[in-house]
């Protein structure tokens, strides 16, 4: 094992169980503070958008573009300041985010408030992966974050039942107390518990030509770009399913009051994907879990596609058939975005944070980019949803059979 392959510092580390389950519940915070608002969307749209109800899809494009936006700063400072303390101070700015959320009379505030809160997610989001990194390298960090991923998918799992009990009893505004509660206790247990992985003698000044230098580093990385491109493909497919999925159920299939129930029938099959990822990919390695998943579903979403494009879904067995699309779409995240970040991570670990940072950055705003539209040509099928998804599929797939060796 290289230098460079090897961890950045021996620190202490926690029992692998604990470490899992702490960085699962701090990358939650991303999950949960989208997928609880899924409930909510039909009260913000008739309350802040009566007229045009598909922007309310925008409270959740809005925090996933604050939350990229953010994420170009915090793995540089989380190279320069230390992991606690980003992880940290982008929770107070969480929280922040949350009260303005709250107390938000118009639409255009509350995709602001939403967008603070994005930026403040970015903290946990990107320097707890770079706080994996410090630690492991290459399969073994690949495995981690599917073991994280495992724990992951129950908070998605459970997010929009909470939040329809929430609603229930103190109205969809009463959800941002129950984000700033989430983060509050996931934040005591962090601090109490994981010591800091970035010793003072590793971190790197917050200059502009380091940046520069990490940024050229970055970009100068055949692999490590084309692996950028492929993630922001995958965050699209994402971000567009979660983004028109409570619609489809509400407005195609008459399913809204039992939505929440579905959904979390829905996030827990598909955490199947990273149980599977864990088994296997140390064995099979990561470009090979990437390329099998991504050419699966593009034919599968080609095939689901020319169904329902055609009307050759019986009206008895629809329902059944998206299903079983949309769990294989959320399926095959598990099999691929931790295998990406770890594949794009793998050369970069000396600037993980900045790399982690960057890498997670870019993908995540071009991805809003490309889901936000998906997501408004919403006509009350789930066809254009299909549309997309398949494109970004396609395209993903074309990427991933061109990956170079990585570039040390």
């Amino acid at each position: 094992m290289s230098a460079q392959d090897a961890p950045l510092t021996p620190v202490r580390r926690l029992p692998q169980g604990e470490f899992v389950a702490l960085l699962a519940v701090l990358f939650a915070m991303t999950a949960f503070s989208i997928d609880a608002m899924l409930p909510a969307m039909p009260d913000i749209a008739a309350e802040l958008s009566p007229d045009v109800p598909n922007r309310a899809q925008f409270i959740i494009t809005s925090f996933v573009f604050g939350m990229g936006a953010g994420t170009f700063l915090t793995g540089p400072l989380s190279d320069a300041l230390g992991r606690k303390a980003v992880i940290l101070g982008g929770v107070v700015l969480y929280c922040f985010g949350a009260v303005l959320a709250w107390a938000a009379p118009s639409l255009p505030l509350m995709l602001a408030a939403r967008a603070l809160q994005g930026l403040g997610v970015a903290g946990p989001r990107v320097a707890g992966m770079a706080l994996v990194r410090d630690l492991y390298s290459g399969r073994q960090m690949a495995r981690i974050v599917s073991f994280v991923m495992m724990i992951f998918v129950l908070i998605p799992a459970v997010a929009p039942l909470f939040g329809s009990f929430v609603i229930a009893g103190f109205g969809w505004r009463g959800i941002f107390a129950a984000f700033i509660l989430f983060a509050l206790v996931t934040s005591t247990w962090f601090s109490l518990r994981q010591p800091e992985t970035l010793p003072k003698a590793a971190r790197r000044p917050l200059r502009a030509g380091t940046l520069l230098a990490a940024t050229s580093e970055i970009l100068g990385n055949r692999l490590v770009v084309m692996v950028i491109a492929v993630l922001t493909l995958g965050f699209a497919s994402l971000f567009a399913m979660i983004s028109s999925t409570q619609q489809v159920f509400d407005l195609h299939f008459g399913l809204a009051e039992s939505f929440p129930y579905w959904f979390a029938f829905i996030a827990l099959v598909s955490g199947l994907g990273s149980i599977l990822n864990a088994r296997l990919v140390v064995r099979l390695g990561m470009r090979r879990m990437i390329s099998a998943a991504y050419l699966f579903q593009t034919a599968n979403s080609a095939l689901i596609l020319i169904l329902f494009g055609l009307g050759l879904v019986p009206a008895g067995i629809e329902f059944w058939v998206y299903l079983y699309w949309t769990i294989s779409v959320f399926f095959m995240t598990g099999l691929t975005i931790g295998n990406l970040n770890a594949l794009a991570l793998e050369p970069m670990g000396h600037i993980a944070g900045t790399a982690a940072s960057f890498i997670t950055a870019l993908a995540t705003v071009l991805s809003v980019v490309l889901a936000a539209p998906i997501g408004l040509a919403f006509d009350g099928t789930p066809v254009p949803l299909m549309i997309g998804v398949f494109l970004c599929c396609l395209g993903a797939t074309a990427l991933v059979f061109n990956l170079p060796p990585a570039e040390r």
